[in-house]
């Protein structure tokens, strides 16, 4: 089965892929990027970043800078503070059979693996490159989770992704191929996902420590480290999740945030706004709000967070403050939101209750439905709510250019964020990727 994985990393083309993935590619790179750029403010990523810089220097070679930062460091410190700026600001892609996220990882690491190698590759190949680690990323994840009981991060299965992308780059031969991904797989951070839902830190979904795990494999495989057998790759219940690579693109099948808050916590928030929409009622006016959903939303349940970490993971919260203010955005989760005390008063109005129906749909689908109570006794019930943004319900190319801006424009002014964009969605008839790399590679003028 690994020799599937390394033929279709060897030898897909760009002209290969559907009009549909080329596209798709260009979308998750553009909200990756604007993910990226508000992730800078946080603390999680001032921190990780100065870390990167103190314990992963470049070493010999060129290094990898980090993003919006211009710092550079090892190829492996690039992967993981890059990866954990995504991830701070938690408005990225997701895939919703792998519970996690696949691109958080991918694109820190491709880029560091270009950037430290000094590879001249076109804006066809990156693409190209980017689409392979997500396609196998995906499959690792969903692969894992049918394969081992616990719930574990996306660090525990993305570095396969990686390793993936980097056999392409770095033209590894078989061999040196499997050691890698069996690197990948072994180091891999098996952190438990609930733990950080029900006490919400900046450890979050792991994914800048899988990038980092798997960029140091492909390194380690090189000079000629060995690595157990990649067992939700090569295993015999989890190899036929690769059959389908390159006739069935599971890119297509991500979700695309709203808002930067956990997509668990996001179909009661479309419930929550419907109901407002519909009804039109004050919020002064609620008495109670009711939540049904399902298990693993139900366990968001930190009612006054006091980190941006908390409020990410707060259903409550995310509830309360997109009542109030309409919308969930960077300032919401940031000092604003949790020090605005009329959200956190109307989080303490907010119970969720599990769903049996609701827990039978999840991983696959993800439900909420709302009740809210009003001081006069009336009880408003909203329909069964999805959150916006899935395969089924996309977000249009207008919405993501709008989050895109909503999110870049926190560091970045308009005229800049633009020029990226306009890269990005001209990158496949580019030459080369360096107005892409040094556009989010250096610190904003």
């Amino acid at each position: 089965m690994s020799n599937i994985v390394f033929e279709f990393n060897k030898n897909l083309k760009w002209d290969d892929l559907p009009d549909a993935v080329q596209h798709q590619a260009k979308r998750c790179l553009i909200d990756l990027i604007g993910v990226a750029a508000a992730g800078t403010t946080t603390d999680l990523s001032k921190i990780i970043n100065s870390h990167a810089t103190h314990q992963f220097g470049a070493g010999k070679g060129a290094g990898a800078r980090l993003m919006f930062d211009g710092r550079r460091v090892s190829a492996s410190g690039a992967a993981l503070a890059n990866g954990m700026t995504i991830d701070a600001i938690d408005a990225h892609d997701g895939h919703p059979l792998t519970k996690g996220h696949a691109g958080c990882g991918i694109l820190p690491a491709l880029i560091a693996l270009i950037e430290a190698n000094e590879l001249e590759v076109s804006g066809q190949e990156f693409l190209t490159t980017l689409v392979i680690g997500y396609e196998v990323a995906i499959r690792a994840g969903i692969a894992l989770h049918a394969t081992v009981a616990d719930y574990h991060t996306s660090g525990a299965w993305v570095g396969l992704g990686i390793v993936a992308m980097a056999a392409r780059l770095l033209n590894m031969d078989e061999t040196r191929f499997h050691e890698a991904i069996g690197i990948a797989e072994y180091h891999g951070p098996r952190s438990q996902m609930m733990r950080t839902i029900d006490f919400p830190t900046m450890v979050k979904d792991g994914s800048g420590w899988g990038a980092m795990a798997g960029v140091s494999a492909v390194y380690l495989a090189q000079d000629g480290f060995t690595g157990a057998p990649a067992i939700s790759l090569t295993g015999a219940d989890a190899a036929h999740y690769y059959d389908d690579l390159g006739s069935d693109w599971y890119i297509l099948g991500l979700y695309f945030k709203m808002y930067p808050v956990c997509r668990w916590a996001q179909p009661p928030v479309e419930a929550a706004l419907q109901l407002k929409k519909q009804h039109a009622f004050q919020v002064s006016d609620i008495q109670a709000i009711k939540v049904y959903t399902f298990h693993e939303a139900y366990r968001l349940s930190t009612k006054n967070p006091q980190s941006t970490e908390a409020a990410q993971y707060s259903l409550p919260f995310s509830v309360a403050a997109a009542l109030l203010r309409g919308t969930i955005g960077p300032n919401e989760v940031g000092n604003s939101g949790l020090n605005d005390p009329d959200i956190a008063n109307l989080a303490n109005l907010v119970e969720p209750y599990e769903d049996d129906l609701f827990n039978a749909k999840f991983p696959a689908e993800r439900w909420a439905r709302v009740e809210i109570v009003l001081t006069n006794g009336t009880v408003l019930k909203s329909e069964p709510s999805v959150g916006l943004g899935n395969a089924e319900n996309p977000l249009s190319d207008t919405i993501i250019h709008q989050k895109y801006h909503t999110l870049a424009n926190e560091i970045l002014s308009k005229e800049f964020a633009i020029k990226i964009e306009n890269t990005v969605w001209a990158l496949d008839v580019a030459p080369d990727i360096s107005d892409l790399f040094n556009s989010v590679l250096n610190k904003p003028a």
